[in-house]
């Protein structure tokens, strides 16, 4: 048996409806209305991928810590960082063009726009590490002040350059 049809004008709502979009204006809430915005979503993305490249570089970071032998950590610590903030990099890339910014342009000149970014962010989280190793040390600590630093300058390079609406 077909449903009947229920007709919703202003300020009504049919019962058990609950959209925030059928409420009348007077009760939508800040949220609500924050999470309308776009660039709202596309930070809320952008963090979501962004902590799988965390995680990403987190992994190769431990593990190349792991396999550095203890006298070389000093020595190999920019090494171990800069391909393992690479190594994120790459999987934030492919994820934040086909989810976050839904981007169309061309691959290749975004692909070379994110790196170059890469390479900025990079530049960034190891200025940082260098200033945070003395007090922190050559480990995690030191690392994840670096990575933060560096996510701040991906996210609004990326957002306003590589993946910017045409």
């Amino acid at each position: 048996m077909k449903e009947p049809e229920v007709t919703v004008t202003a300020g009504t709502m049919p019962p058990g409806a609950h959209s925030p979009d059928l409420l009348p204006a007077g009760r939508i809430t800040i949220v609500h209305r924050i999470t309308k915005r776009r660039g709202v979503r596309q930070f809320v993305k952008f963090g979501i991928v962004g902590a799988s490249g965390f995680a990403v570089n987190l992994a190769v970071f431990s593990l190349l810590q792991h396999v550095t032998p203890l006298a070389m950590q000093h020595a190999r610590y920019t090494l171990n960082f800069s391909l393992a903030f690479l190594s994120g990099g790459v999987s934030n890339y492919f994820l934040n063009r086909i989810w976050t910014f839904r981007s169309s342009g061309h691959a290749v000149v975004q692909g070379v726009q994110f790196l170059t970014v890469s390479g900025i962010a990079l530049v960034v989280g190891l200025i940082v590490s260098h200033v945070a190793e003395p007090y922190f040390g050559p480990g995690h600590r030191t690392w994840f002040l670096a990575t933060l630093s560096g996510i701040v300058v991906n996210f609004f390079v990326n957002k306003y350059w590589t993946f910017r609406e045409s």
